[in-house]
């Protein structure tokens, strides 16, 4: 009974440990992926932004010229917030692989700087968790997205109109006014919890016309996009845990007939290597804006 009640424990302590070392990833080893993607990004869009034609350097915005909408996971500009002390790249695409980079524009919105609903989705506790605290937004405080086609400044509505929660189908709340300027931002609610979208709306506060989407602006499907997590990792995140557990009680039943330093050692390399790609498997099957 007592190898029994020993062997339960040392079961229960080790999946303990795993479950402590896949949630060390999910709020620290996220943010390191995260990081190097916008060191990549900010790079990419600093030179984009040199390049862009101007005949007046003290001039903002580029001379009358279309600004194309960048591919999939490619920066859209800089979003600032001030108040919460958020400086991200902005990218196209609200996937699972998009959010992982950083805030994503929801594709099928107008871009920030043109008339309509522009949409952008965040993460709130992993990958860098750019709208950690968007809850702390109130009425008036101003929103920044710097684009190729220049800076523009928004302004949180007050109250109810400004910050709200829905459920992950009210996709209305991406829908585009032609008589409004909006920005849009979207994010799990409460932290670590997908069960709701938390709604933050702003105007357009320049007194300059914004210029029409020069694409043809469709209803979004879906407020959740990627946000939901990548179904088609299930079965990966499944086989690659029956590897972590083959290898894992390989090693053990080793270890045990061989007590030594280097057997540990020999063990663990494998065993490590199996456990990150579970773990990556895993967390793309988990809501990825939680």
């Amino acid at each position: 009974m007592r190898r029994v009640i020993g062997g339960a424990g040392r079961v229960l302590i080790t999946a303990g440990v795993l479950i402590l070392l896949f949630v060390g990833y999910q709020l620290w080893g996220t943010n390191i992926l995260e990081a190097r993607s916008q060191d990549n990004l900010r790079d990419e869009f600093t030179r984009d932004l040199a390049e862009r034609p101007r005949s007046d350097p003290d001039d903002d915005r580029p001379d009358n010229v279309e600004i194309p909408i960048p591919p999939a996971g490619e920066p859209v500009g800089i979003i600032r917030i001030p108040k919460i002390g958020v400086d991200k790249v902005l990218v196209e695409g609200t996937t699972v692989a998009d959010l992982r980079k950083g805030p994503g524009h929801y594709s099928g919105t107008p871009l920030p700087g043109q008339r309509g609903n522009a949409a952008i989705a965040g993460h709130r506790t992993t990958y860098g968790a750019p709208f950690a605290d968007v809850d702390q937004l109130e009425g008036g405080d101003i929103i920044t997205v710097q684009t190729l086609a220049g800076t523009f400044d928004y302004r949180v509505l007050p109250g109810e109109q400004g910050k709200f929660v829905v459920s992950p189908s009210q996709v209305e709340v991406l829908e585009s006014d032609p008589d409004e300027d909006l920005l849009t931002l979207t994010t799990c609610n409460p932290k670590y919890s997908a069960r709701e979208r938390l709604i933050i709306h702003a105007e357009y506060v320049d007194p300059e016309p914004l210029p029409a989407p020069p694409q043809q602006i469709r209803r979004v499907s879906s407020i959740d996009a990627g946000l939901s997590g990548d179904r088609s990792s299930r079965l990966p995140t499944i086989l690659w845990g029956m590897a972590v557990a083959g290898v894992g009680l390989l090693w053990w039943l080793v270890f045990h007939r061989y007590p030594r330093w280097t057997t540990w050692v020999a063990g663990a390399i494998p065993f490590v290597v199996v456990l990150s790609v579970f773990f990556f498997f895993l967390e793309r099957v988990l809501p990825s804006n939680y």
